[in-house]
C-alpha cells in the first residue's frame, strides 16, 4: 500500500497563510461591514445625489453641475463659510491657548490635583445639549449670571445671543469650555517632558519663558499639530450649539456651514444641493490637512531627531 507523500514546505506555508488571513479578515468583518454601510456607501451615493435633483419624495433627476453652480451664486454660502472661518480661525487658538495653561496648572505639584483635573474635564464629558441650554441661560441679557457679573464691575450687559456683533464670540466662549480632552492631552505630554531638560537650562541661566518656549513647546509640538488637526476638523461642522442656542440667527450671524447645509438637506429636502455643500466641505478640510501636513515639518519635532508628518529620515 503506498503511503501519501507529504505535501510540499510551500504548499503548507501557503495554507497556513491562508487560514492566518481567514481569521484576521473574520476579525475585520463586523468593522469592514459596518464601514461600507455607513460610511462607503453614504459617502458613494451623496457623490452621485450631489449631481442631481432629490427630495426625498422623488426619484433623483440627474442637474450635472447645476447644483454647484447654483452655490456659486448663493450669497448665504459664502456668508455660511465666513461665519464658519471666523469660528475657526479664533476660536481653535484660543481652545489651544486654554487648553495649554490648564494643562500647564494642573502639572504643577499642588494640594487636590486629581479633583482639579477631574473638575476641568467633566464640562467636556457633560451632555453638550445641557450645556448649551446652561450657557443660554448664563448669557441671558436680564437675569444671567455673565451680565450679572459684568454689571457687578460697572459695565454695561451685552447681548450675547441677541447682538450679530457678540454672538460668534460667544460661542466661542461657549467652546472653551470643552477644552477637556485636549487639555488631557496636553497634560499627558507635559508629564513626558523630560526633568533634566529643566534642570540643565536653569543652570544655563534660562528663566521660565524660556524654558517653556525652547524646551516644552518643542517635546509637545507633537501634541499641538494634533489638537491643531482635530480642533479645525471639529471646527468645520460646528452645529449642535448654533442649531439649540441660536438657530442661524441674528441675521444669519451665526449661520455656520453645516447649520446651513443641515437647512437645505433636512429642512427644505434638497439633498442633492446638500450633498454638493457636503463634498465642498470634503475637499475644504483636505486642503487645511494637506497644507497643515506640509507646514508640520517645519515646527513639529519628534524625539527620534527629525521634523514633520513625513517619513523619518534612516539613521
Amino acid at each position: 500500500m503506498a503511503v501519501a507523500s507529504p505535501l510540499p514546505g510551500s504548499v503548507r506555508r501557503r495554507r497556513i497563510r491562508w487560514r492566518e488571513h481567514a481569521v484576521g479578515y473574520a476579525f475585520l468583518a463586523p468593522w469592514l461591514v459596518g464601514f461600507f454601510a455607513f460610511v462607503a456607501g453614504p459617502m458613494a451615493a451623496s457623490a452621485l445625489l450631489a449631481f442631481t435633483d432629490y427630495n426625498v419624495i422623488l426619484p433623483p433627476r440627474w442637474v450635472g453641475l447645476s447644483n454647484f453652480q447654483a452655490l456659486a451664486q448663493d450669497q448665504r454660502f459664502y456668508l455660511s463659510l465666513y461665519n464658519t472661518a471666523y469660528y475657526t480661525f479664533l476660536g481653535v487658538p484660543a481652545q489651544l491657548a486654554v487648553a495649554l495653561a490648564l494643562a500647564l496648572l494642573l502639572n504643577t505639584r499642588v494640594r487636590f490635583a486629581d479633583a482639579f483635573r477631574s473638575a476641568y474635564y467633566i464640562p467636556t464629558v457633560a451632555p453638550v445639549v445641557a450645556s448649551i441650554y446652561l450657557w443660554v441661560w448664563m448669557f441671558n441679557y436680564d437675569y444671567g449670571l455673565i451680565n450679572a457679573l459684568v454689571r457687578l464691575i460697572g459695565l454695561a450687559p451685552v447681548q450675547w445671543l441677541w447682538d450679530p456683533q457678540v454672538t460668534k464670540i460667544s460661542i466661542i466662549i461657549f467652546s472653551l469650555t470643552r477644552v477637556g480632552t485636549q487639555m488631557i492631552i496636553f497634560l499627558a505630554g507635559l508629564q513626558g517632558v523630560p526633568d533634566e531638560l529643566y534642570e540643565s537650562a536653569a543652570i544655563d541661566g534660562a528663566n521660565g519663558w524660556q524654558r517653556f518656549r525652547s524646551i516644552t513647546v518643542p517635546m509637545i509640538s507633537p501634541l499641538l499639530f494634533l489638537n491643531l488637526v482635530l480642533g479645525i476638523i471639529s471646527s468645520f461642522q460646528v452645529f449642535t450649539v448654533a442649531y439649540i442656542a441660536t438657530k442661524g440667527g441674528p441675521v444669519d450671524s451665526t449661520l455656520f456651514y453645516v447649520l446651513y447645509l443641515y437647512h437645505h438637506g433636512f429642512q427644505n429636502f434638497r439633498m442633492g444641493f446638500a450633498s454638493a455643500m457636503a463634498w465642498i466641505l470634503f475637499a475644504i478640510i483636505m486642503l487645511f490637512k494637506i497644507v497643515q501636513f506640509r507646514m508640520s515639518r517645519y515646527w513639529v519635532y519628534y524625539e527620534s531627531g527629525t521634523s514633520g508628518a513625513g517619513p523619518r529620515a534612516s539613521r
